[in-house]
């Protein structure tokens, strides 16, 4: 049975953070592919759901294998639009991942506050420009 792939339009998701206490964010986090937002606290259960949505849609498609210690599997369905979505109390982003190269995330990141979007080559780098954006 073949994996199914998605396309270009759920390679975006729209982050709104809505706390940013002692550079630890909370928020939600929502795409298309999602039925509602999922909340987060914090940068652990922020990359775990976008890893989990992006391993659940396969796209973009990882370049190897995620190295782990345990096996963990997340189900997320269904599909929605968030036109409708308020953005974050302090910041929103609108975060499209490109590529999943080198054990990382590669792509582009629009801050829609500052009306700024800035490429990114690894989560790490992701990670420092919105906390760039925060400060």
């Amino acid at each position: 049975m073949k994996a199914q792939v998605y396309g270009n339009s759920l390679r975006t998701s729209l982050i709104c953070i809505d706390g940013y206490e002692n550079n630890i964010p909370r928020g939600r986090i929502y795409n298309n592919y999602l039925g509602t937002g999922v909340e987060f606290v914090g940068v652990m259960e922020f990359l775990k759901t976008i890893e989990t949505l992006v391993e659940t849609m396969n796209c973009p498609q990882a370049f190897s294998e995620r190295r782990m210690f345990t096996a963990q599997t997340t189900p997320i369905s269904s599909s929605m639009l968030y036109d409708d979505v308020n953005g974050g109390e302090m910041a929103t982003f609108s975060v499209r991942l490109l590529f999943r190269q080198n054990a990382s995330w590669q792509g582009s990141v629009l801050w829609h506050e500052g009306n700024t979007e800035e490429s990114f080559r690894s989560v790490l780098e992701l990670l420092l420009l919105i906390d760039s954006a925060m400060n």
